[in-house]
């Protein structure tokens, strides 16, 4: 009997700098994501289920550690009207981080495939 996978093999990326602190990886960048398409932090944040403090020092880590402003933020009057949205450096950071994340995978689709092939032979019993 054979074993017929329906599986995708899932990855993650992340950029560390020279101490190991992570800089920007998928969640970072599925937020930035969020805001981009909403202009709403506070969307984002409920969107990932994350805490705004912490999502708030995140964003600051990354703009620290890459030295360039990634977000800005406008703060809503009495009738609200506020919005944050990415700078053009952040939707660069954004971009090219979707095109990292398309050359890996172009780059592992076979190997993914020939390991679940290997595996399908496989037999049971």
């Amino acid at each position: 009997m054979k074993i017929k996978l329906n599986y995708k093999i899932k990855h993650k990326i992340w950029i560390e700098n020279e101490k190991g602190e992570g800089i920007l990886g998928d969640g970072k960048w599925e937020l930035l994501k969020i805001i981009h398409d909403t202009a709403s932090l506070k969307t984002a944040i409920e969107k990932m289920g994350w805490g705004y403090r912490s999502t708030w020092t995140k964003l600051k880590n990354i703009e620290n550690k890459l030295n360039f402003k990634i977000i800005e933020k406008s703060r809503g009057g009495i009738g609200g009207g506020g919005y944050t949205k990415l700078t053009k450096e952040g939707e660069l950071l954004v971009e090219h981080f979707q095109k990292l994340h398309n050359e890996i995978d172009s780059i592992i689709k076979k190997p993914v495939e020939d390991f679940l092939s290997r595996i399908e032979k496989i037999k049971v019993g």
